[in-house]
């Protein structure tokens, strides 16, 4: 019943997460310094919502989630989400993402956000929302 109840604490979280990434993935131009926080919200929102997915599957008996990329593979098979590879690329890009004083890697980073990981994580949150 514990796991039960963290993987809820942790969708709220995300929830709150995703809807400040939406503020951001609303606004038509940004920035430099709104990119970075973009980015940088867009980091901590990818980290929440394969922790979430995480303790979900581990709720549901799936037990090989020590790393990203399984708990993806897992999300993958159960159809929590529809494009695994979409979130492993995402998953690289981190890294990527990290050199946001890099204007031509910011602006990179923004239009994969806008255009490809912003909504594979809407995705992931109204499957999860579904069992709520």
């Amino acid at each position: 019943m514990a796991e039960d109840i963290r993987w809820k604490q942790r969708y709220d979280n995300f929830s709150k997460a995703i809807s400040q990434l939406k503020e951001f993935i609303e606004k038509p131009e940004l920035n430099k310094f709104e990119k970075q926080g973009l980015i940088q919200c867009f980091q901590y929102t990818f980290e929440l919502a394969w922790k979430t997915a995480k303790d979900y599957l581990e709720e549901k008996g799936i037990q090989d989630t020590q790393w990203p990329r399984n708990v993806i593979q897992s999300a993958f098979q159960t159809e929590m989400i529809s494009d695994g590879h979409v979130w492993i690329e995402a998953l690289e890009n981190r890294n990527l993402m990290a050199h946001t004083y890099d204007e031509k890697k910011a602006n990179e980073a923004d239009h994969l956000i806008r255009t490809k990981y912003y909504s594979m994580l809407c995705e992931l949150f109204e499957n999860l929302k579904k069992d709520l």
